[in-house]
């Protein structure tokens, strides 16, 4: 079959066919699918022209992706005019491939709807500074309002426990609020001595001018021994009691805990025995009342593990154990002695025993009724050739992350604002302390900073100073009313002297600010049987001589000092 080749216009003026107006008598004689842009052979041609819509890629979510999807379009820009008549003018060249993404996410995407903020005068601005302040400001607070509120569930979740279980049998008879503590007042009048006991040691006035870069290694005193002795466990009290000379007994350390009360955040258990017309107030054995808090009233909490050595309960004992060693480390221990009228009544002959005088004081509440309490001092000194009696207690520090002042930069320069800081602290200890001088009658009460030698050590530790103050001044310094006192002393007194003779016991409510009053069985409390005879070598010894059934349960030093030891291990 002969090859027919078609007809090709000529063009006399040029390369290419000739312009639109060159009239073209035969069209069926034209080339088909002449591409109408310059192309390589290598390429795939897929439509070259649509003629159909203005937008070819529109649909199609992957056009433009390979090189056959370039396409010829009317809208396009005039990057590629082919010559043409006035009818071609509208012909443009376009590309389909979307423009080029960055690499990581279209950024582009995030201004192209963002409104363009007009220009602010400076006033404008300066409120929209303030308000955001404003706004900053209000986040905190309830920020620290809602840290406050978490520390305050942590502390009653690990501190706020009862200090004694409280038994089904047990009957409730009252509860009194502390909000009515406030408004009580009694003015009880001065004290008489009926007895003076024990022996005093000098104090050493070199202490006085101890500092931080001068600092004292605290010393431990295994051989003297402290006796923690309940009331109805002295033979002074029972004797006293057997010759009428007053209705009611304590400790100082009890009356001090019922008249800083109001201060008081841990639980604490008191019993109370109606003998007749006569009451008692006695501490439990292995009480609360023997140790010494340590944080009490603080908003930061204490680790909640208890062998963790910053809990509550290990720093309690830390503290009795420093207290008791530094009250005898800042004595003259060359021999000389006060002696009083008799020796001390918890001791045998020929023991060792603290530095510690016994005052057995009488205060007349009413016309009928008067109150004895032994009251200690564990020193004294003599000014102008006149004795003066003094306290010695010791403020711990243990961390300083947990109060916020490092006592050895802050004790000689800012010594009021350590001071201030334990009183926001230890407000209940320090008020009871000042308690008890008051109420023995102490002329000077000394307060030693003593800290760890290392925060992570608690068992080596170091006297950075004594400070001495006057009980009174120092009570008024720290709000302590002693009118209110006596005023808390006296009410619960009369209420307990209304009941019925038995035991009943004061428990201060873990969690809010009360007490509640129990009534007890007889034999609640007492650890003095055994279901099971044991073996003789595990028999318990009788008690030495001159001491009384239930001092010898732990009272001596050399006991309570490995029980000590072994707490703090």
């Amino acid at each position: 079959m002969a090859f027919e080749v078609g007809a090709v216009p000529f063009n006399p003026d040029g390369w290419g066919p000739p312009d639109a107006t060159t009239t073209i008598t035969n069209t069926s004689s034209l080339p088909l699918n002449v591409p109408f842009a310059p192309f390589s052979r290598a390429e795939k041609l897929g439509r070259i022209a649509d003629w159909t819509r203005n937008n070819p890629n529109a649909g199609r979510p992957n056009a433009g992706k390979n090189a056959s999807d370039s396409v010829f379009d009317f809208t396009a820009d005039d990057s590629f005019p082919a010559a043409g008549g006035a009818g071609d003018e509208d012909f443009r060249l376009v590309d389909g491939k979307l423009p080029t993404r960055p690499k990581f996410g279209p950024k582009w995407r995030f201004n192209q709807h963002r409104p363009q903020l007009p220009q602010r005068r400076d006033e404008e601005v300066e409120a929209k500074k303030r308000e955001a302040e404003k706004e900053r400001a209000r986040r905190d607070r309830l920020y620290n309002l809602n840290r406050s509120n978490q520390n305050q569930q942590r502390r009653e979740a690990a501190a706020f426990k009862s200090s004694v279980d409280i038994q089904p049998e047990w009957n409730m008879l009252d509860q009194i609020p502390f909000s009515t503590f406030s408004k009580l007042s009694f003015a009880a009048p001065e004290p008489e001595d009926l007895l003076l006991c024990g022996g005093l040691e000098f104090y050493d006035r070199t202490y006085d001018r101890v500092t931080p870069k001068s600092e004292r290694r605290l010393e431990r005193f295994k051989n003297r021994n402290f006796f923690k002795v309940t009331t109805t466990d002295d033979p002074v009290i029972r004797r006293l009691a057997n010759e009428d000379k007053a209705t009611v007994f304590a400790t100082d350390s009890i009356l001090a805990t019922l008249m800083c009360a109001p201060r008081s955040v841990y639980s604490w258990d008191i019993v109370v025995q109606r003998v007749g017309n006569k009451l008692f107030f006695d501490k439990r054995d292995g009480s609360q009342l023997d140790l010494l808090s340590v944080h009490e009233t603080s908003q930061e909490p204490l680790p909640e593990a208890k062998d963790d050595i910053n809990s509550a309960y290990s720093l309690s004992v830390e503290a009795a154990y420093i207290n008791q060693n530094f009250s005898q480390q800042v004595l003259i221990r060359d021999g000389k002695k006060v002696t009083f009228d008799e020796p001390n009544p918890f001791a045998s002959e020929g023991e060792e025993v603290a530095s510690v005088g016994y005052r057995y004081r009488r205060w007349k509440l009413d016309n009928e009724m008067y109150l004895v309490a032994r009251c200690e001092v564990q020193s004294v000194a003599e000014v102008n050739n006149q004795r003066s009696f003094m306290t010695l207690n010791a403020l711990n520090e243990f961390d300083p992350k947990y109060s916020g002042l490092d006592w050895r930069q802050k004790l000689e320069t800012q010594r009021g604002a350590v001071l201030a800081t334990e009183l926001k602290n230890n407000a209940n200890k320090l008020a009871k302390w000042t308690a008890q001088a008051l109420l023995g009658s102490a002329d000077m009460m000394k307060l030693g900073y003593v800290s760890r030698v290392h925060p992570r050590d608690h068992f080596n530790h170091v006297i950075l100073a004594v400070v001495g103050y006057k009980p009174r001044d120092f009570a008024a310094q720290i709000n302590l009313n002693t009118s209110n006192m006596w005023g808390i002393v006296k009410s619960i007194v009369d209420l307990c002297m209304k009941l019925n003779e038995g035991k009943y016991v004061l428990v201060k409510d873990p969690s809010k600010p009360q007490v509640r009053i129990y009534e007890v069985p007889v034999d609640a409390f007492e650890n003095d049987y055994v279901e099971e005879p044991l073996p003789e070598d595990e028999q318990a010894q009788p008690p030495a001589e001159g001491v009384e059934n239930g001092e010898a349960n732990g009272i001596a030093n050399d006991v309570e000092d490995k029980a000590v030891e072994a707490a703090l291990a």
